[in-house]
């Protein structure tokens, strides 16, 4: 009985100085902000740039390359071109990127155009002139593309999103679009709608790809390039301006909407003459993004890379206008990952964003290009970069 009256001490003892123990190392764990559970911990790093010399191919001219897509078990890219069936029929490019991983830093040594996809419409024959604004692309786990077209607003030729054989370019579906992205009018009597040239510039699925098992349902994200004629308030300057980004679920033979959020779209910079949302591409089943956002202006081509997150952003599809006072509404969060103007290079029209392959270090490569509006003046430009902390 007196050896455990005695040992009673030694335990509290014990007790005490495990407890002392524990709250000075609870104290010493990093602490982390709200932000850095939102987002994930990416970084991004410049490796080299390539310019795609001017040239034909197959009689038409290669140029007006607005989107990107990586096809993984193949190693290949497709570049959709923004021809509205002018120069030649709407298509999609098949092309080869030539990594050089022998060297310390790898770099894009070639870029080789392999075969070219005419799009067909409903009835089979390639898209007519200007009923068709092909912008974004996306490649889907069913041998096929979704490409969306922004329309052609002046001529009243609504916006579409529309799925395509990737062997044939064959239309195979289109999405329903709510009536609130439809133009009811052109030019200046217009009040709901796409606005002219400024549509769903962007097309992402959640990541998998061909040659990857399906799983269906998958999903499909898009967002227009610049706020809906209801959406714009010019009485409001230097403020975010109200993008929406659409987000369905897409399986074989059916597709729903699913909801719709704000993306805060930077206020234009100072000068510019032409501002929007380029690109928006998913990169997890998480709800994280990446977005590129681009202006035109006195100071030329500038481009900010960012990370987005759409988790706790409010479902704004029953909103029918975003004009004015937006309490309440929780907005995609936005982080800046890159600004492009700071690599020490000229930057064009950057609007195509895509992840490509593994790089040697077994970190993800990012492959940017531009669209050269087929203008002398400028490139179609390839970017390679390093993407870290993507899982």
């Amino acid at each position: 009985m007196n050896q455990c009256r005695a040992a009673v001490p030694r335990l509290l003892a014990w007790l005490c100085s495990v407890a002392v123990v524990l709250l000075l190392t609870g104290c010493s764990l990093p602490q982390v902000t709200a932000e850095e559970r939102l987002f994930l911990n990416l970084s991004v790093d410049f490796l080299g740039e390539f310019e795609l010399p001017k040239q034909n191919f197959e009689g038409a001219p290669v140029g007006g390359l607005s989107a990107l897509a990586y096809d993984r078990p193949r190693d290949r890219f497709y570049a959709l071109s923004d021809d509205r069936s002018e120069f030649a029929p709407a298509r999609f490019y098949t092309l080869k990127l030539d990594l050089d991983s022998t060297e310390r830093q790898p770099n894009l040594r070639q870029v080789t155009i392999e075969q070219v996809t005419t799009l067909k419409d409903k009835t089979g024959q390639p898209y007519a002139k200007g009923t068709i604004d092909p912008e974004g692309l996306a490649l889907s786990p069913s041998a096929s593309v979704f490409v969306s077209s922004e329309g052609v607003t002046r001529d009243q030729v609504p916006p579409f999103i529309g799925e395509f054989d990737l062997k044939t370019g064959q239309w195979q579906r289109s999405l329903l679009l709510p009536e609130r992205y439809i133009a009811d009018a052109p030019g200046e009597q217009q009040a709901r709608g796409i606005r002219d040239n400024q549509g769903f510039e962007s097309l992402s699925l959640n990541p998998g790809g061909y040659g990857t098992i399906a799983l269906e349902p998958f999903r499909l994200f898009t967002a227009i390039e610049s706020p809906l004629a209801q959406d714009l308030d010019s009485s409001v300057s230097g403020q975010p301006l109200p993008n929406r980004m659409l987000h369905y679920s897409v399986e074989e033979g059916r597709s729903l909407f699913i909801s719709e959020h704000l993306y805060p779209l930077e206020p234009p910079p100072t000068g510019a003459f032409s501002h929007g949302l380029t690109e928006f591409l998913a990169i997890d089943q998480g709800g994280h993004f990446l977005s590129l956002e681009r202006s035109y202006g006195l100071m030329g081509f500038q481009v900010k890379l960012f990370q987005l997150t759409s988790g706790g952003a409010t479902d704004t599809s029953a909103i029918t206008s975003l004009r004015g006072q937006r309490k309440g509404i929780q907005p995609i969060q936005k982080q800046l990952l890159l600004d492009l103007n700071t690599l020490g290079i000229r930057i064009d029209n950057l609007e195509g964003i895509t992840i490509g392959p593994r790089l040697p270090d077994g970190s993800q490569s990012l492959v940017l290009v531009s669209d050269d509006n087929f203008q002398a003046k400028q490139v179609t430009q390839f970017l390679l970069l390093r993407l870290k902390g993507l899982k």
